[in-house]
């Protein structure tokens, strides 16, 4: 008699192979099910698992990814143009009051002990971490990031301490507001432009002729984007240059004009206002880089993967557990922008990882789909392309009408 080889296992026994192991991860942060709801599923199929067997097989597929993804980072960092975003999560406390070491090969253990020391001086039993997301606009790969508070240093760490260099698409928190000076001008800001037109938005109740002219400009800047779609940089940013700078002349007029001095400070539209002005040179740096988005929209979207996976699993129950998380949301994350079987390529990095391979490029989800066409789900694209198409011919046939109206 004879036995076929059996698969390299994950944990002691080499009981579960990488299935186990792919499909929870797939689970859990592509279609947001909880460990609890899991045991269901698998329970389904005639195996019942504990969850703490299900937590050790994600653990030991979490060991195997730190060199992975910090190839994964520098291909995003590398890109020159990045956009991030964050987002909350509940971190809990570690029972006993245990504050961890302060080390000094791992930068964040400073603040983690800062912000475990004030929790435990308040008796919380949590507190609101952070997960942020890092997207690249050239290469097509998002990477993750977790810390426990939502301190400048976060971002700091992960941009300075990898020397990016190019452009950093952000909201206007305030710890990306002195960026280009901590990094001595090596990164610039771009600000998000949807965020400006969504304050002009909710404040077009008060002062609405004002907010119209302005939310008419704004839409006319989208127009041109929407024209510069699926164009090169340097095509777009001349688009830009001759059709988006004289709208932002526009704008800076209807800006200083008499009708935006008369509003009050205290009024909603103010803050509108004063949010343009403050950020203006931030919102206008699209126009000299054919590259950079004119709003981070697309990362607002990718954190909202995190969002919704948080109100099923709720919490994360240490800090290791949430740096897994994020290498797992980064995994998984980039497996769907490009549209691919999110379990057959988990599966496929996990078993070249566990057999030691270090061909980080072969196992890039880009790349990967390359080689694995059958793996990528056609209809994604093929609704995303209709969604634009009838974006696209709205938007051509509301220019047409104030064309002609006008």
């Amino acid at each position: 008699m004879t036995e076929a080889a059996r698969p390299e296992g994950l944990v002691e026994g080499n009981r579960y192979d990488t299935s186990v192991a792919a499909e929870i991860i797939a689970d859990k942060f592509g279609y947001h099910l909880p460990i609890y709801r899991q045991q269901d599923l698998f329970a389904g199929s005639g195996w019942a698992p504990g969850r703490s067997t299900l937590l050790n097989i994600a653990e030991s597929a979490g060991d195997l990814l730190p060199p992975f993804m910090e190839y994964l980072r520098d291909a995003v960092l590398s890109s020159e143009v990045v956009g991030t975003d964050d987002t909350r999560v509940t971190l809990l406390l570690p029972a006993g009051g245990h504050i961890p070491e302060v080390r000094e090969d791992d930068p964040k253990s400073k603040r983690i002990a800062e912000v475990f020391t004030a929790a435990r001086a308040e008796n919380k039993p949590s507190v609101t971490a952070r997960m942020w997301a890092y997207r690249s606009v050239a290469v097509p790969l998002n990477v993750f990031d977790f810390t426990v508070s939502r301190h400048r240093d976060g971002p700091d760490q992960f941009l300075f301490d990898s020397q990016f260099t190019g452009t950093l698409l952000a909201d206007c928190y305030a710890g990306y507001q002195g960026i280009t000076l901590r990094s001595d001008s090596r990164i610039a800001r771009a600000a998000c432009n949807a965020h400006a037109r969504r304050k002009l938005f909710d404040a077009r109740e008060n002062h609405s002729l004002l907010a119209s002219q302005m939310l008419s400009l704004c839409q006319q800047l989208y127009d041109v984007e929407d024209r510069a779609r699926g164009v090169t940089p340097a095509e777009r940013q001349t688009l830009r240059e001759s059709d988006s700078q004289p709208l932002w002349n526009r704008l800076r007029e209807v800006l200083d004009g008499d009708a935006a001095k008369r509003v009050l400070p205290k009024e909603k539209t103010a803050e509108a206002l004063g949010y343009l002005r403050n950020h203006w040179n931030a919102l206008r740096l699209h126009l000299t880089d054919g590259r950079v988005p004119i709003d981070n929209s697309e990362v607002e979207q990718l954190v909202k993967q995190v969002a919704i996976g948080r109100k099923n699993w709720l919490f994360l129950g240490s800090v290791p557990a949430g740096e897994r998380a994020a290498n797992f949301l980064t995994l998984v994350s980039s497996a769907l922008r490009n549209d691919l079987d999110g379990y057959a390529y988990l599966k496929f990095d996990l078993d070249a990882l566990l057999r030691g391979s270090t061909d980080y490029a072969a196992l890039r989800p880009d790349q990967w789909a390359t080689t694995h066409p059958e793996t990528i789900r056609a209809y994604r694209r093929e609704e995303r392309q209709d969604r634009y198409t009838r974006k696209s011919v709205r938007r051509t046939q509301r220019r047409a009408t104030t064309t002609g109206n006008s």
